[in-house]
């Protein structure tokens, strides 16, 4: 998306009010403008809670986005343009970092409160409910036997929802050496599970 240029000065002294209503117009040139003003903001309030360059650069696309196709979820009565973007852009940073912990703490629960969490309400196949406690002891089984640094690794990455970049920082490990235990500790599992789990 390119930033407003210097050949649409009119639109760059519009208050926000102003390009937010003409965005409701379809206007493009005011959405551009508001990208232009407002961009660095969302990012730098998406990355004070993700922690993660990469996931903050989506939310902006998405923040923006969503901006674009529903320009009148912003009303001037809720207060000032700026406090409701930043206030849009914490929820949404929330929800995913929300998002991650409970992917996170599920793969690490206990045997028994996951099939306690399996068993809820909206489970009434004991025959499926069996089959899944069967394929988590499995790949429990599986990632005990992998070297310590292999398993760490993968937990972290697909448990714990961390980046690649983010684990190398945690473990103080080069990138590619993460990468490669990743990697190889992959292969084993799939080695080992491949004949065992019904997919």
């Amino acid at each position: 998306m390119r930033n407003v240029s210097a050949d649409e000065p009119f639109y760059r002294e519009l208050d926000d009010e102003e390009l937010m209503q003409r965005l409701v117009l379809r206007d493009l040139t005011a959405f551009r403008t508001l990208y232009a003003r407002y961009s660095s903001l969302v990012y730098s309030a998406a990355l004070r809670v993700v922690r993660d360059p990469q996931i903050a650069e989506d939310m902006v696309q998405e923040i923006f986005l969503r901006l674009w196709r529903k320009p009148e979820s912003y009303a001037a009565t809720r207060g000032k343009f700026a406090t409701w973007l930043t206030s849009v852009t914490r929820n949404r940073a929330v929800d995913e970092v929300r998002s991650r912990g409970r992917r996170y703490r599920h793969e690490t629960a206990s045997p028994e409160e996951q099939e306690r969490e399996l068993a809820g309400p909206d489970t009434d196949d004991p025959a499926l409910t069996a089959e899944l406690s069967d394929q988590r002891r499995l790949i429990r089984t599986a990632l005990s036997r992998l070297p310590p640094e292999q398993r760490e690794t993968i937990e972290l990455a697909y448990f714990g929802g961390f980046t690649q970049q983010e684990i190398a920082d945690r473990l103080d490990q080069p990138l590619g050496t993460v990468k490669t235990r990743i990697r190889l500790g992959m292969q084993k599992l799939r080695a080992a599970l491949t004949p065992k789990l019904r997919w």
